[in-house]
């Protein structure tokens, strides 16, 4: 079972512009080619374009395969309006070197891409052009326009092959990533609505502040997981910005809200952190089932509650 087809009057916005990474994984979302598809320059952007209800949902990088968590994205859902998180989209990357015509790789001193594009080929440019600087964009994509539009900040770009097709510029070379099968995770986020049915083979998200700083204060939290047999797939500590030290962590666990298991890892998350944010279960992208251990399954917590209640 997938997630139904998205159907709305409102547009759908993605990290642009045209031709990014991002809208590639929206492309893969069931109806989004249906849709009106506006580019938005930043994750906190297309969010605010959802929240204010100017666009239906927003897909955009949350992790990469090299690079881990993408901190704008993270951010970006945890704070503010809530919101939800519909769909997943996992998408292998390859990067390109792209310059006008004309540029060699003699010419160039510097080159601009998104952050994470420049920490995937590290080693290729410390091979091939060691005393290129980086010039951070929005998005690769977004470098690649801004030599189309003549910038004088940098001579060549990293991006999507994609892009090298839609703007017509040279490849200088393919294939740069260091690390090839790289992926990078991508995340439909909307308004609070109605929950993806679970599939056996879910996620979900959760932004978990840690109310006081104090010895045990994490166990606290990742002990809701364990006694409940909860796997974690990925969790990173962001700060607030309210001060130093006051940190949130955003989680993947391997399971659906209506799974009894998570269900009752999320009762006890809120009694230790009642500010607890749940961004969402949704279906995985590599429709991989978790194993669950008999006792951990949802006929052994209603027997439990059975048990418990005839006690009473």
């Amino acid at each position: 079972m997938t997630s139904a087809p998205l159907d709305s009057a409102l547009p759908l916005t993605f990290l642009g512009p045209e031709g990014t990474f991002t809208e590639s994984a929206l492309l893969q979302v069931p109806g989004a080619e249906a849709m009106e598809r506006v580019p938005s320059t930043t994750a906190a952007a297309a969010l605010a374009k959802v929240r204010r209800g100017e666009a239906f949902a927003a897909m955009l990088p949350i992790e990469n395969s090299i690079e881990g968590g993408v901190p704008a994205t993270l951010d970006a859902i945890s704070n503010g309006i809530e919101l939800r998180i519909l769909h997943e989209v996992v998408v292998p990357v390859s990067f390109v070197l792209v310059a006008p015509a004309g540029v060699s790789l003699a010419d160039i001193t510097a080159v601009g891409t998104h952050p994470h594009a420049w920490a995937q080929t590290r080693d290729w440019f410390g091979e091939n052009l060691p005393n290129a600087t980086h010039a951070p964009a929005n998005s690769t994509a977004a470098a690649a326009h801004a030599l189309v539009a003549g910038t004088d900040a940098f001579q060549a770009a990293v991006c999507a092959p994609l892009v090298a097709q839609q703007t017509g510029l040279n490849i200088l070379a393919a294939g740069i990533e260091d690390n090839i099968g790289a992926v990078t995770r991508f995340v439909l986020v909307g308004r609070p609505g109605s929950l993806p049915e679970p599939t056996g083979a879910d996620k979900t998200t959760l932004a978990i502040p840690l109310p006081d700083d104090h010895p045990g204060a994490l166990m606290a939290i990742l002990e809701q997981f364990a006694s409940r047999g909860v796997n974690l797939s990925r969790i990173e500590s962001r700060p607030t910005g309210q001060f130093l030290g006051h940190y949130i962590f955003s989680v993947d666990v391997d399971g659906h809200i209506k799974d009894a298991r998570v269900a009752d890892a999320l009762r006890g998350l809120h009694r230790v952190s009642p500010e607890i944010r749940f961004l969402g279960s949704y279906p995985r992208a590599d429709k991989q089932q978790p194993q669950i251990r008999s006792y951990n399954s949802d006929g052994a917590f209603d027997d439990a509650a059975a048990w418990v209640q005839s006690l009473l």
